[in-house]
């Protein structure tokens, strides 16, 4: 027997700690398991190039648990080691055999997945023990056992094996039993090792007998060691992809379609991204998408290899370019990984183009399901918004779809303004802004529906992209003022009629939680309606966009912006200002005219103020002191004013009639309003 110490220096021993030093312990098994696949398909490559004339025999990967004896064990087939084998390879921490391998059948042994030496030590993070007992396929090897405490002293002896391969015994410590449940082990096997090339065993198939589930004479087979994305498209139909689909997602309503990936230049890549149907809500799970290597499971973290947006897909992606033991910094600074996620964008682009090109109408079909998922591309990869401009469509409240380049043809004549910008409208709900859709498209323009969850700020990027074109919500003003082709016409009041007509509306209008009105006036048309109210398009896109994100920022905080624009050519409106103005103009037109004449004052006295660059202290104190004087005069007399109107107002039912006809058209009109509301135009029609 012989005894020594593991090789452990500081020049090999930070390469172990860079990679190995597993923040997860359960990783253990998927690294003893890999380096048994390791020697299986060494064993069958030295047989291949006729190193190897023995019988291979039955190739698998067995898996035990002994729970009384409290042990895991991980046994191979294939190549098994020798003395000198496990001085090199295991004795000297960070030596790799895998390499070494490869470097002599580089052209063979691509499935050669880890390196053997390097994540043998995890298994030391579960156990108090570690014996290999293991025979080189060499002829007259001798078997040798190996075993160490997790100190740097191991012993090695000479031992009797009745066949080639070799054996990781693992006494596991007191906290890991975990370690020692079968369910556990089969789990961490499904997790990790379901799509190895090589069959891995563990335990026995169940069968229901005398009552209760028995253990069978059957092997129980954890893997599929050929998985769909190893094989050509060709050879697949598309009950194949489904079915491997639910393998992968089980319990999901089937994928709208899939992308088969199959790249060997400038790296090896193969996988399969499916396009499931996505929700109303963005849900970026970051276990959709699963990382393998060579088909060991690595991550389901696979920032960095796929583009953010791609988060919404499932699926796999298999790369020996991607090491087994990768961290998120390395998928983030690793320039083939980039290569990676550029070409899994492109790929996507070109199988969305070729869908809309070869079956628009099944495109369009699909189209409401997929389209957060190309406007969330389109927002944040610059390439794929350059691609995605051939198969993004618009979808107006027609259900009528149209290309970027369709729409603007469509609008242009249209709906060009005075300043000669192409006019987007659009509405973000068909049934509560449906009155301003029809008042929009009675006028000759077409509606786009934008109700996505990310179109707020889809409209910002088109507006920057698309020379010469604004996004405007179709409520955001008066049909006649959405596009304006020319300059607007003065509302035809006088002065004093605005002043009264001004606070009669804004002194009636209903308080609503979290909102504030400004009220002005817009001579349109006796037919149009006598108010609307409208909301002021870059505040409410600035809220919305805030909501969107952490905290809401200072737009988030800030009350909702509308305006109660009124028709001062419609007769009922026309009508309530001038009698308005008639009934209130002895009381009240006396302290306007006052007014007026103050805020004259006081701009001739601040004239005086900052027409001189220097001034007696004196005299400005005393110029100051007469505008507060008059500004304090005036603000009593305003208030006077307001007041009086105020009351008048209060005996016009038709004014809050009018008020809240454009309130219940902006769905703003609601509980103890509403029931008023509803009152009051029984009461008018007695």
């Amino acid at each position: 027997m012989a005894t020594g110490k593991i090789g452990v220096t500081t020049e090999n021993i930070f390469p172990v700690i860079k990679k190995f030093l597993y923040s997860d312990h359960e990783i253990f098994l998927r690294e003893l398991v890999s380096n048994a696949i390791d020697a299986t398909q060494k064993i069958k490559t030295l047989a291949a190039f006729g190193d190897f004339k023995g019988e291979l025999g039955q190739l698998d990967v067995r898996v035990r648990v002994d729970k009384e004896a409290g042990t895991l064990t991980v046994s191979d087939r294939g190549i098994g080691m020798d003395q000198d084998d496990i001085e090199k390879y295991i004795n000297q921490i960070a030596f790799s055999g895998a390499e070494e391998f490869l470097a002599k059948y580089k052209d063979t042994a691509n499935s050669i997945i880890g390196h053997f030496g390097l994540g043998f030590y995890s298994a030391f993070m579960v156990s108090k023990k570690v014996v290999i007992r293991s025979l080189s396929y060499k002829d007259g090897a001798k078997a040798v056992e190996w075993s160490c405490d997790g100190s740097p002293e191991y012993e090695m002896k000479e031992t009797e094996k009745a066949g080639r391969g070799t054996d990781i015994i693992l006494y596991i410590d007191e906290d890991s039993k975990e370690f020692l449940e079968q369910q556990r082990i089969d789990a961490l096997l499904k997790k990790y090792c379901r799509f190895l090339p090589v069959p891995v065993i563990s335990g026995k198939e169940q069968e229901w007998k005398d009552g209760k589930y028995q253990d069978s004479d059957k092997d129980k087979v954890i893997n599929a060691t050929e998985p769909l994305w190893t094989k050509k498209p060709s050879e697949l139909t598309d009950d194949d992809y489904l079915r491997f689909y639910r393998e992968l997602m089980p319990g999901q309503e089937d994928p709208m379609f899939w992308i088969h990936l199959n790249v060997d230049y400038p790296f090896t890549l193969t996988g399969i991204l499916y396009f499931p149907k996505i929700k109303s809500n963005i849900d970026l799970q970051r276990n959709r998408i699963q990382l393998y290597c060579n088909q060991v499971y690595v991550t389901d973290q696979v920032e960095g290899v796929v583009p953010e947006f791609m988060m919404l897909m499932q699926g796999v992606i298999d790369s020996p370019d991607i090491p087994l033991n990768v961290s998120r910094s390395y998928l983030q600074a690793d320039s083939q990984v980039k290569k990676i996620s550029s070409y899994i964008s492109k790929k996507v682009a070109e199988k969305l183009e070729k869908m809309f090109t070869s079956d628009r109408k099944a495109y369009e079909q699909k189209w409401d399901d997929i389209s957060i998922f190309i406007v969330y591309g389109m927002l944040s990869d610059e390439k794929f918004y350059e691609a995605s401009k051939k198969f993004f469509l618009f979808k107006d409240t027609q259900g009528e779809y149209f290309t970027l380049e369709e729409y603007r043809k469509l609008i242009e004549s249209a709906q060009t303004d005075k300043n000669g910008d192409v006019i987007y409208l659009y509405a973000t709900d068909k049934t509560s802004q449906f009155s301003y859709i029809e008042a929009a498209r009675e006028k000759g323009y077409d509606v786009l529906l934008m109700d996505g969850q990310l179109d707020p700020h889809l409209v910002g990027l088109l507006e920057s992209k698309i020379e010469k074109t604004r996004f405007v919500r179709v409520d955001s003003d008066i049909p006649e003022r959405l596009i304006e082709k020319e300059d607007s016409q003065k509302p035809g009041l006088t002065p004093f009629q605005t002043e009264v007509a001004s606070t009669l509306f804004r002194s009636r209008i209903p308080e609503i939680e979290g909102a504030q009105f400004i009220v002005s006036f817009q001579s349109t048309s006796p037919d149009a309606d006598p108010a609307t109210v409208t909301q002021n398009e870059y505040m409410r896109r600035m809220k919305e966009m805030a909501a969107m994100q952490p905290g809401a920022g200072f737009y988030g905080s800030l009350p909702d912006s509308y305006s109660l624009i009124v028709n001062t050519l419609q007769p009922a409106v026309k009508d309530v200002i001038e009698k308005a103005s008639e009934n209130l103009k002895a009381t009240v037109e006396p302290a306007f005219t006052e007014i007026e004449s103050i805020n004259k004052e006081v701009a001739e006295l601040r004239g005086q103020v900052d027409g001189k660059k220097e001034m007696p202290e004196d005299e400005k104190k005393r110029i100051e002191g007469d505008i507060e004087a008059k500004e304090k005069r005036a603000s009593d007399l305003r208030e006077i004013n307001e007041k009086a109107i105020a009351e008048y107002a209060g005996g016009q039912p038709v004014v809050l009639q009018i008020i809240d006809l454009a309130l219940l058209r902006a769905n703003l009109l609601k509980g103890e309003d509403l029931k008023r509301f509803i009152s009051r135009s029984i009461s008018m029609l007695k």
